[in-house]
């Protein structure tokens, strides 16, 4: 297939050119969306979203329970269908436990301290409670568990990953961006959860479904398995006939979102954007000569991009802090794009983030 194809199939698998009725169908089909930069993993799913959904709409699916935020995959915070949480780890929780395992043992997080950590999160969140971060390590520097040196972090990594913990509704800021969610139990908080009799299978056909086409080696490295694994997903999938392979390794989805007649060509998506980071191979998306200015950097960031038919044509930055949200975004770009398309790009989000 060649690239300019592929830039238009995965457009249109992402929804960026056959936008969801809704937030919640948006996040369904995408199944997880990179969240690190929370804001940028809100914008994310209102940018696959028909009409101006804005940062309240995609809160309140936090709140509702909808949503939540958890640390999915290959160690990174994702948005996640509530109701996905569960099988998604299922497959990925294990390999993410052995790769922090040498962390754990350099913070002295051994079998008895982890314990101690489980009870009395568990003790502080029963109920119906629901703590921000600082509430949770606050928890565990009073039980004598110290959260310096990020000891509190992966403590509360760890329960997450295992499927104890997940971060669920916004903590509001009405005159600022909101940035931080409240923990809860997944007992408590989720309360239904989809069952599939083949996880790494399912996990395989929702990546197609929302980034194909796609390999099982981009799955591999969207989902932080190994590749055998991918592989081996790949191969359980074979008679599910959502998707299909259109060429040797190259899957796609059987039935697609269609096209809408109405969707912009020049897009501004946030940091860690799905279409970008979600393969092995980002020169479909991006010239070679501008991957080292959109990342990800020495820092692990990657920054906000400008797509011009789904190639990367610039990089923009606005600032969340209190008191800056409602600053105009600034470009940078790389290429030249028609003025008003850029403007309205950049205003559709400023839209967002304001409102």
């Amino acid at each position: 297939m060649d690239p300019h194809t592929l830039r238009a199939e995965r457009l249109r698998s992402h929804r960026l050119t056959a936008p969801a009725r809704s937030v919640a169908d948006a996040a369904r089909h995408m199944l997880a969306v990179q969240a690190q930069d929370f804001w940028a993993g809100r914008w994310a799913l209102a940018a696959r979203t028909t009409g101006a959904p804005t940062l309240r709409t995609v809160d309140r699916l936090f709140t509702s329970g909808v949503l939540v935020r958890a640390w999915t995959q290959r160690g990174t915070l994702h948005i996640i269908p509530a109701e996905d949480l569960a099988w998604v780890l299922s497959v990925t929780g294990e390999r993410q436990l052995r790769m922090a395992a040498p962390r754990y043992r350099e913070l002295g997080l051994g079998v008895e301290e982890i314990a101690t950590v489980e009870r009395v999160i568990r003790a502080a969140l029963e109920g119906g409670n629901a703590l921000t971060r600082s509430e949770l390590l606050a928890v565990l520097e009073q039980a004598g568990i110290d959260p310096a040196n990020q000891r509190g972090l992966h403590s509360v990594q760890n329960l997450a990953i295992r499927g104890i913990i997940c971060q669920g509704a916004v903590v509001t800021r009405p005159d600022a961006v909101s940035r931080e969610q409240r923990f809860v139990l997944n007992e408590e908080h989720i309360t239904h959860s989809a069952r599939t009799e083949a996880p790494a299978a399912e996990f395989f056909v929702r990546y197609i479904i929302g980034h194909g086409p796609a390999t099982a080696e981009d799955f591999a490295w969207w989902a932080g398995l190994t590749l055998g694994a991918a592989r081996a997903a790949s191969v359980a999938s074979a008679d599910d006939d959502r998707i299909h392979q259109v060429e040797d390794g190259l899957f796609t989805a059987r039935t697609r979102p269609r096209r809408s007649a109405r969707a912009a060509s020049v897009l501004a998506l946030g940091s860690f954007e799905e279409f970008y980071i979600s393969y092995t191979d980002r020169t479909i998306a991006c010239p070679p000569e501008h991957l080292a200015a959109i990342g990800p950097g020495k820092n692990g960031m990657v920054r906000p991009i400008i797509l011009a038919d789904g190639v990367v044509v610039g990089a923009w930055r606005h600032s969340t802090a209190v008191g800056r949200h409602t600053d105009i975004p600034v470009a940078e770009m790389f290429a030249q794009v028609a003025p008003p398309e850029l403007a309205a790009a950049l205003s559709r989000y400023a839209a967002f983030i304001t409102h």
